[in-house]
């Protein structure tokens, strides 16, 4: 029987699990959605436990959908989204939800450490900016506001680490992982004592830090029964979604880089050195001896889901007696409106923004609103507006002397034609989808077969194995239209961050 390659991906809404043959080809993918809880502005948690449910679920359906699939699994790796707060005690279980990447609460938390170290030695330490994205902070506002908590917690784990952990019963923490923790000397790997002093932490509460291919255990028995898994199937550590998604996109020598859109978008682009840059996140790739910069963006797809649960009642509807995808009746109308959507202007920064303005009292602006803007043209500003954000991310990438020579998409966003072509459109490049498309669980299973031995040269082997299926050449009739927009976009932006300061300093009190 051929031997399969199993990857497992926790992203912000879903987990996917995903089974390959070993050379790169989709056998089945089932995914597995979950609740995310909104506790207040910037406040974002889940519970540890929805994630190893949804994992055990999509698991049991792939492993059903392929004859004998249990037995042929050579082995797994997750990826998850990132950076996680998770604090879990002596006996494995988590002291409470999980702050997710997403949550920026610890903004006075961030201004604390940028006064006691300073912004530029954090920088220079970590390779990253001081900012309530990274797990630092998080700890810093577990130690002003919960000490109990941080006082009973024994081990802090990344999401992947916590599905290693109930799959193998042993911690884990990949280099990728680490690398956002911003507690770590970047280019050397050695704990920074000042950072962990600072946060009220010790080395010794996070796991040992491995590769991405590092076999890291195996199923227990326990484990095998909660998901179908065989007893003894190889785990090996995984990575961040975004460095997995560049393995699947075959974003793995400079020029080639990729975009994954979900919940969120990253822009990822390979580096051959440890580089860094203020405006992005450094962190090592999957891939040995390689490295990437991220450009994260934060409410992409999440826009979308906002203006589906605020605003599309009618498509809700109309999905459920046509038996269709919400999504696709709404793009459908999105294609419907005109390019530029009537001079409406999306800035897509409903929960702030990260990469490249890292201003977390941004805000989401509809502008440009008239008596004639139709629901098509506000949802096709929304896709707009979202790749809009993405240009002037790969802009600030080329100013910082980056070469990209071709953008390739991957994630749950390539479902949408009218968001593929916008990004081709807007972005002024063609756009290639890969033949897998299915997002991070390609990467993830790639790293089992680098790990497992399956690959001596990998990159040669991503290289064959990244099949491209569509491209996705720019309309050059809409060209100059789009240019302008974006200016007009950055300059709205530009116009509004002292209101989007002022606005963050009113009281909510009545």
């Amino acid at each position: 029987m051929d031997q399969l390659l199993l990857g497992i991906d926790v992203g912000t809404t879903a987990v996917k699990a995903a089974l390959f043959t070993l050379d790169g080809r989709l056998e089945a993918v089932h995914g597995c959605t979950y609740k995310t809880d909104y506790l207040q502005a910037n406040w974002v948690e889940q519970q540890p436990n929805y994630w190893w449910e949804a994992a055990c679920t999509a698991i049991h359906h792939v492993l059903k959908a392929i004859p004998d699939a249990r037995d042929r699994v050579l082995g797994l790796a997750v990826s998850a989204q990132a950076p996680t707060l998770l604090a879990l005690d002596r006996a494995g279980q988590p002291i409470r939800p999980a702050l997710i990447w997403m949550d920026r609460r610890a903004e006075a938390e961030v201004r604390e450490l940028a006064d006691q170290l300073g912004r530029d030695e954090i920088y220079r330490i970590t390779g990253n900016r001081v900012d309530a994205f990274y797990v630092a902070s998080k700890l810093r506002w577990l130690r002003n506001h919960e000490p109990d908590t941080l006082r009973t917690a024994h081990q802090f784990v990344q999401i992947n680490g916590y599905l290693n952990y109930r799959l193998t019963g042993e911690y884990s923490l990949d280099e990728a992982h680490a690398a956002l923790l911003q507690l770590r000397d970047y280019r050397s790997g050695e704990w920074s004592m000042p950072l962990c002093e600072a946060c009220g932490v010790d080395p010794r509460q996070f796991p040992p830090i491995l590769p991405a291919h590092h076999l890291h255990g195996t199923v227990t028995a326990q484990a095998a029964e909660a998901t179908g898994l065989r007893v003894g199937t190889p785990v090996y550590v995984g990575t961040v979604d975004g460095v997995a998604a560049a393995v699947e996109a075959g974003a793995i020598q400079p020029g080639v880089v990729a975009e994954m859109t979900g919940t969120s978008t990253v822009f990822i682009m390979p580096t051959v050195t440890p580089s860094t840059d203020p405006a992005f996140i450094a962190l090592p790739h999957a891939i040995p001896e390689s490295y990437l910069l991220l450009g994260a963006m934060v409410a992409s797809g999440a826009s979308l889901n906002w203006y589906r649960d605020q605003f599309g009642l009618v498509e809700q509807q109309a999905a459920q007696i046509l038996d269709e995808n919400v999504f696709d009746l709404l793009t459908r109308q999105a294609a419907n409106a005109p390019a530029g959507s009537g001079k409406v202007i999306f800035l897509p920064y409903m929960m702030g923004e990260r990469a490249p303005i890292w201003n977390s009292n941004a805000r989401g602006v509809l502008f440009g609103l008239s008596l004639t803007t139709t629901r098509g043209a506000i949802i096709r500003a929304i896709l707009e507006g979202t790749v809009y954000a993405l240009r002037h991310n790969i802009e600030v990438a080329v100013q910082a002397g980056n070469t990209i020579t071709e953008l390739r998409s991957v994630g749950g966003g390539t479902k949408s034609t009218v968001w593929n072509q916008l990004k081709a459109d807007i972005l002024g490049i063609p756009v290639r989808l890969p033949e897998a498309s299915v997002g991070a669980p390609f990467g993830d299973a790639v790293i089992v077969g680098l790990g497992a031995g399956v690959y001596q040269d990998v990159r040669r082997d991503v290289q064959n194995m990244v099949r491209i299926k569509t491209t996705y050449e720019p309309n050059q009739a809409t060209r100059r239209l789009y240019n302008d927009l974006y200016h007009a976009y950055r300059r709205l932006y530009d116009s509004l961050i002292s209101e989007f300061d002022h606005l963050a300093g009113i009281s909510n009190d009545v």
